[in-house]
């Protein structure tokens, strides 16, 4: 007997010695992760949250951003190892100044996600109303950036753009008549909607050549991409926790629970901002001709990038 719970003791100190060395042993992944809280940048934290990522061994250390430049600027400067749906002709227009990052997957394709919103009482029931008042994106460079953009000149201009930040700053902006038209993110803005404090004007999915392009991807900096085997394992564990984030309601609880939001909140987020599952996925790409056209108006790129250059820019994507 005694013999036994020697046995039995020593097999529980190895356990834990086994434990608290796995746990040493989690490589650390620095992420940048634009707008807090919404459901396409969600994975890292709620991945992490339950456990996901710990699995593949990582651990995830985040620093949240407005989007734009601001994301790109930490990869740039080494800050972190990855920037989260950062816009697509963003990154194009990086990649030309010789910045050291590279894609390594896509973030959304479609991104049915923004919308653009008035107060209730606004007197604008449509874009095309809107002449001499201001529609904001998030910051300069950013894929809702584009897409104002876009919608001012399928709605005849007369708009002017003004950048405002993170939804939540944006719906201060807008709710206080600073701003005329305000951008948002689902599940930001959802509720409010719900009650009909505000109105929907517009969606990102409302300009048609925009439904099949990539408008924002995942982008590592070159030292990370070195890591080829670190980064084989964040791209497999932001995958799992994805396909766990449509299995069932378990995601949506941890998800509510993780940012404080309303399970009814997200529940509609996922139905219908986010209902196909394969805009996210990891491996499609679309309309990277269109991103370029974009990035090349806006300036971000003097000129479209050759056969050769875009070869080299997406070296590293999903490899």
């Amino acid at each position: 007997m005694q013999h036994r719970t020697c046995a039995a003791l020593l097999a529980g100190v190895i356990g834990t010695l086994l434990v608290a060395k796995q746990s040493f042993a989690l490589d650390m992944v620095r992420v940048a992760i634009p707008q807090r809280g919404s459901w396409e940048t969600a994975p890292p934290d709620i991945g992490q949250a339950a456990g996901i990522f710990e699995k593949h061994g990582i651990k995830v250390a985040a620093l949240y951003t407005s989007g734009g430049g601001e994301t790109l600027q930490a990869l740039i400067a080494g800050s972190v190892d990855v920037a989260l749906s950062t816009g697509t002709s963003a990154v194009f227009g990086a990649f030309s100044k010789g910045a050291p990052i590279r894609p390594i997957a896509s973030s959304i394709t479609n991104a049915q996600d923004i919308f653009w919103y008035v107060p209730a009482d606004s007197t604008i029931k449509a874009l095309k109303d809107g002449a001499g008042k201001t529609i904001s994106f998030s910051a300069l460079g950013s894929s809702s950036h584009l897409a104002t953009l876009k919608l001012i000149e399928l709605n005849g201009g007369g708009l002017k753009a003004v950048p405002t930040g993170t939804p939540p700053n944006t719906f201060t902006q807008v709710m206080s008549g600073q701003i005329d038209i305000g951008w948002s993110a689902a599940p930001f803005g959802i509720e409010a909607l719900e009650q009909k404090r505000i109105r929907l004007l517009a969606r990102y999915s409302d300009i048609p050549e925009y439904r099949t392009m990539t408008a924002r991807m995942h982008v590592g900096n070159l030292a990370f991409i070195a890591k080829g085997d670190l980064m084989k394992r964040f791209l497999a564990a932001y995958a799992d926790t994805l396909e766990w984030m449509y299995r069932g309601d378990e995601a949506l609880e941890v998800f509510a629970k993780f940012y404080g939001s309303s399970l009814n909140e997200i529940r509609l987020t996922r139905s219908d901002f986010y209902p196909d599952k394969a805009s996210l996925d990891l491996k499609r790409l679309g309309g990277l001709d269109q991103a370029m056209a974009d990035a090349v108006t806006l300036k971000f790129l003097p000129k479209p990038l050759t056969k050769a250059e875009t070869d080299d820019l997406f070296s590293a994507f999903l490899k």
